[in-house]
């Protein structure tokens, strides 16, 4: 695809979810985590802050485009990864438990993000939603933590 095709991509996906929703998004996470070289800069022009497809690091943090920054995303704790290896819902329970843990230890200088990529057709299956309330109840009980959305992060980090 050439710059030109992925800026108008790019511009008719964004449109389409402004009509849609009746706001622009402010963040992107391309299908599969997929993007150019040219993508952080021209979802930056479309007025976008914020990506979601680099899973390295538990802290947001700026991008070499100017506005642009990564908002952390887990595959670790990706409900269609996880189960797709075979990881039970009680191992589940236990996963989230033990990220909040040590992601709390290491957060003592500065917050960390504890992203939970959670697909319907998956954690939502009635064998498995048990555990997904079970997680988020211990993770809402917990008195330092932030829940919150990717585009509260973005602000924050950004005007922090």
């Amino acid at each position: 695809m050439s710059l030109d095709e992925e800026r108008r991509f790019l511009t008719d996906v964004v449109d389409t979810i402004a009509a849609a929703t009746g706001q622009r998004p402010r963040g992107w996470m391309g299908p599969g985590l997929t993007e150019t070289f040219n993508t952080p800069s021209l979802l930056a022009e479309l007025g976008l802050s914020y990506l979601l497809d680099w899973t390295n690091d538990d802290q947001p943090y700026r991008l070499n485009v100017p506005g642009m920054i990564s908002v952390p995303y887990s595959v670790e704790l990706n409900d269609l990864l996880l189960f797709g290896k075979g990881t039970t819902g009680p191992e589940f329970l236990q996963i989230v438990k033990d990220q909040y843990e040590q992601l709390h230890a290491d957060s003592e200088h500065s917050g960390r993000v504890l992203a939970l990529a959670l697909h319907p057709f998956v954690i939502g299956q009635p064998f498995r939603a048990k555990y997904l309330d079970q997680a988020l109840e211990y993770l809402a009980a917990q008195p330092d933590i932030w829940l919150t959305t990717s585009d509260e992060i973005a602000e924050h980090y950004l005007r922090t």
